[in-house]
């Protein structure tokens, strides 16, 4: 039996794509319209092609462009105390946060939420924030985005703080984020499983699919959002902010606070959504 795939009429995706390359695209353009071509024809699955994409688009971005902006910055004062700044860390569920001096253009350093453990066996009065700080990593806004991620891998960072032309904080940026352009959105411990919409988290606060029905959402918090507009909590949500918002922008609806746990440069995907307690 030979073993030429052609001969018994099976071939690999791969050998199907060389195939299809056979045109030779003389520009970027023509190479997306081959790939589509070659997803059309069920070469390419809508995953694989859109990492393809992603990572040929990546060289055209900049830090700019996917970067969380100084506003939404979670910092820490370097003279805040555990019980001062624990709160904010487990409402934010993030792994590293900038501790800043005077005020935020005074970056000291990240601190890593895993070297707050031995919080758990040290005396209070011990503690010191700027032993646990790790060297922080500033880059220009203009930054490529296929330059910062090389850069990312080759020092085994993970976060950089991002300066204007001026030298002051203007935000900061992720190798998740550099890494959701090309491969999409990244679970991390707030994604709910693909059957469950909303889960309650230990602070009492609700992670929630941006795809949740309006229906159901309003069943679970006897809420009265419009169903005519809008069929999902997201749509509800975009359409409140009026533009596509970014993770950690915040919006309050009825008595509902909504916090933009992961979105990307097309729609929404979870939100965390608290009661809000007026007095």
């Amino acid at each position: 039996m030979s073993d030429d795939n052609s001969s018994n009429g099976h071939k690999t995706w791969l050998d199907k794509l060389a195939q299809a390359f056979n045109q030779e695209p003389k520009t970027r353009q023509e190479l997306f319209a081959l790939l589509r071509e070659a997803n059309r024809n069920n070469l390419l699955d809508d995953d694989a092609l859109g990492i393809v994409e992603g990572a040929m688009e990546i060289d055209e971005l900049k830090v700019r462009d996917i970067m969380i902006p100084r506003s939404q910055m979670i910092c820490i004062q370097a003279d805040q105390t555990p019980e001062e700044f624990l709160p904010a860390i487990i409402d934010a569920a993030h792994s590293r946060y900038p501790v800043i001096g005077e005020n935020t253009d005074e970056v000291l350093g990240i601190l890593l939420a895993k070297d707050l453990l031995p919080l758990i066996l040290q005396r209070p009065d011990t503690f010191n924030l700027r032993q646990l700080l790790r060297p922080c990593t500033f880059v220009p806004e203009s930054k490529r985005l296929n330059v910062l991620l090389k850069e990312f891998r080759a020092n085994h960072n993970h976060m950089a703080i991002v300066i204007d032309e001026y030298g002051g904080v203007d935000g900061l940026v992720t190798i998740e984020d550099v890494l959701e352009q090309i491969v999409g959105d990244i679970e991390d411990e707030h994604d709910i499983d693909d059957d469950n919409f909303i889960r309650q988290l230990p602070t009492g606060d609700f992670v929630v699919k941006a795809l949740t029905p309006v229906e159901d959402f309003n069943a679970f918090f006897k809420s009265g959002f419009s169903e005519d507009d809008y069929d999902t909590i997201g749509g509800v949500v975009m359409s409140a902010f009026g533009h596509l918002p970014k993770r950690n922008e915040t919006i309050e609806l009825e008595q509902w606070r909504f916090r933009v746990v992961n979105s990307d440069s097309r729609r929404l995907h979870l939100l965390r959504v608290s009661k809000i307690h007026r007095g």
